[in-house]
């Protein structure tokens, strides 16, 4: 969602660290850069405005004009301001007395039932034990959908139907809640208009009928500006306690992120990043500064590492890179392990310094079902002996795989090509030729 703001302020720091000194001059003119970019960006004017004159005071200041190194220091300087505009990381509150009540409210279409699905899953993994509440007994499919969801990550749904008072149907789930031992209780409201007051008042009800540990609301981040102010509605009639912002992997501008906390107040707790029911972060505000700087976000691509690669599999992984005896299959293991991870350039973009490399090398293809199918046909179809040592296969031997693969030989070359750059991309790793930092080479 930020690449293009990323870029523009990539450009505008390198531009910057190419003098030596900086004068108030220079520093004017990065200052318009970096308007212009978050306005484009779509962040709140106000918010912008504020950001730039702090960020300006500070860097035509000693601390800056004084320094040996004069454009770190802007970077610094505008990284935590970025903190400060993001605010302090928030998290979700566990009441010490189960059941905890968690409302998610938002306008039409935001992903508030599937919301409520990942952070059901979210919490299980937790070990928690939620129940989902269906109260929007107005969209037609709406309490399906959320049962359908349910079943699918195997977590309880507590239901009275579409002829229900959803106000008397969440203080049921919430004593059912009690008796069934769900120590999590996600009440998944009604998608409404924040100008509908007869749905608004509804929600004002269950909150008084509830009394909620958490009042969430979901906002779709690639409606700009509308989430702040929808936020800034919902916030005046029910006191939010937090947002979840969703569809945070879209091609937006993604201002709304950088803007809601200073509008609103109210912080953003968690961010949606796919479609999936794993597809959920907790929101830190650090690791965001960082990608929109360009500083990677080695943190997070850890955490998704650890969730999905065993500490067997990597000490595997890491002896074959050692020995130089990684082959096919291996290469084939590791393309499925990633998958599970996420898009391949949004963790490339993670790792320090690789965002520039992938811009050289033209973008990345996110890597899905269909094309890890594709892969695991052709290589398959060798013979052990093949996957060993992929330099035996001749023009004979490639037309053989891509008939047994359903595949052309084109595609078969493809394939070759790409694992002999990740052989010569894990010798640069072994050799240290390759700057990636220290822990992540461990991992």
């Amino acid at each position: 969602m930020f690449e293009a703001l990323s870029d523009r302020l990539t450009d505008i720091f390198a531009g910057l660290r190419s003098k030596g000194t900086l004068s108030e001059r220079d520093v004017d003119t990065a200052m318009r850069e970096i308007r212009l970019s978050l306005l484009e960006a779509d962040v709140n004017f106000k918010v912008v405005k504020e950001f730039i004159g702090r960020v300006k005071e500070r860097s035509i200041g000693s601390e800056v004009m004084q320094s040996l190194t004069p454009a770190q220091q802007v970077v610094k300087i505008v990284h935590e301001e970025l903190l400060r505009v993001l605010g302090e990381p928030a998290r979700l509150t566990i009441a010490d007395t189960p059941p905890t009540v968690i409302l998610l409210a938002g306008l039409q279409g935001a992903g508030k039932t599937t919301a409520a699905a990942k952070l059901a899953h979210q919490l299980r993994k937790q070990n928690h034990h939620p129940l989902m509440v269906a109260l929007d007994v107005y969209r037609p499919a709406a309490i399906d959908q959320l049962i359908a969801l349910g079943k699918q990550i195997a977590i309880p749904v507590y239901s009275e139907g579409t002829k229900a008072d959803p106000v008397k149907t969440a203080g049921n789930a919430v004593q059912h809640a009690r008796r069934s031992a769900n120590d999590v209780v996600i009440l998944d409201t009604a998608g409404r208009l924040h100008i509908d007051e007869r749905l608004m008042k509804e929600l004002r009800d269950i909150e008084q009928r509830v009394h909620p540990h958490e009042v969430l609301l979901v906002a779709d981040a690639m409606t700009g500006q509308d989430a702040v102010n929808a936020a800034r509605e919902f916030h005046e009639a029910v006191n939010l306690t937090g947002l979840i912002l969703t569809k945070m992997d879209g091609d937006a501008r993604g201002g709304a992120a950088l803007s809601i906390r200073s509008v609103t107040g109210v912080p953003i707790k968690y961010m949606g990043t796919g479609e999936k029911t794993d597809a959920l972060e907790v929101f830190y505000p650090d690791r965001l500064a960082q990608r929109i700087l360009g500083m990677g976000d080695v943190l997070s691509l850890i955490e998704k590492a650890q969730q999905n690669i065993t500490e067997d599999d990597a000490k595997r992984l890491e002896k074959k890179m050692r020995t130089a005896t990684f082959n096919l299959e291996d290469f084939l293991q590791q393309m499925q392990q990633v998958r599970k991870m996420g898009p391949l350039t949004q963790l490339l973009e993670m790792i320090p310094g690789m965002r520039g490399a992938v811009k050289q090398m033209g973008g990345m293809p996110n890597m899905d079902d269909r094309e890890v199918k594709r892969i695991e046909a052709i290589i398959t179809s060798m013979t052990r002996q093949e996957r060993h040592d992929p330099t035996i296969i001749d023009g004979s031997r490639r037309r053989r795989i891509a008939r047994g693969s359903g595949t052309s030989v084109q595609e078969v070359n493809q394939l070759l090509n790409q694992f002999r750059e990740v052989q010569k991309m894990m010798k640069q790793l072994t050799s240290g030729k390759m700057r990636i930092p220290k822990r992540l080479m461990n991992l």
